[in-house]
């Protein structure tokens, strides 16, 4: 009974764990839609026409959102682990580096805006 018990578990934990993971997607998804209608609708070229709708739309959404999920899905995904499950612990691996990705994106945004402009222009203006 208690294996039984320790097994369900572990099923939530994969399935919370890959409904976190695949909620950061969704903003990805909704930021690159807007970004490229943008461009469609200005006609505008350029890295910079996408840069300005990736940025407004990354603030919309909020940097917190980058930072707490990958972490709540990786907590939940390292424990779904199991020695009798290969398919579901490759599934799992893949969605933490999904979440680490995610979180060094989210950290490089956060070094870049905090540390890295403040030096090169001079201050937040």
């Amino acid at each position: 009974m208690d294996d039984s018990f320790s097994h369900d578990r572990k099923r939530k934990s994969f399935f919370w764990g890959t409904v976190l993971t695949g909620t950061l997607s969704i903003p990805f998804v909704i930021v690159f839609f807007n970004a490229f209608k943008g461009i469609s609708a200005e006609k505008a070229t350029g890295l910079a026409a996408m840069a300005g709708g990736l940025a407004e739309a990354y603030v919309t959404l909020g940097l917190l959102l980058s930072l707490v999920l990958p972490v709540g899905a990786i907590v939940l995904l390292v424990r779904s682990f199991s020695a009798g499950h290969q398919m579901r612990a490759l599934f799992s691996l893949l969605c933490i580096c999904a979440c680490a990705l995610i979180l060094a994106l989210a950290g490089l945004f956060v070094w870049g805006v905090f540390f890295y402009l403040p030096r090169t222009t001079g201050g937040l203006r």
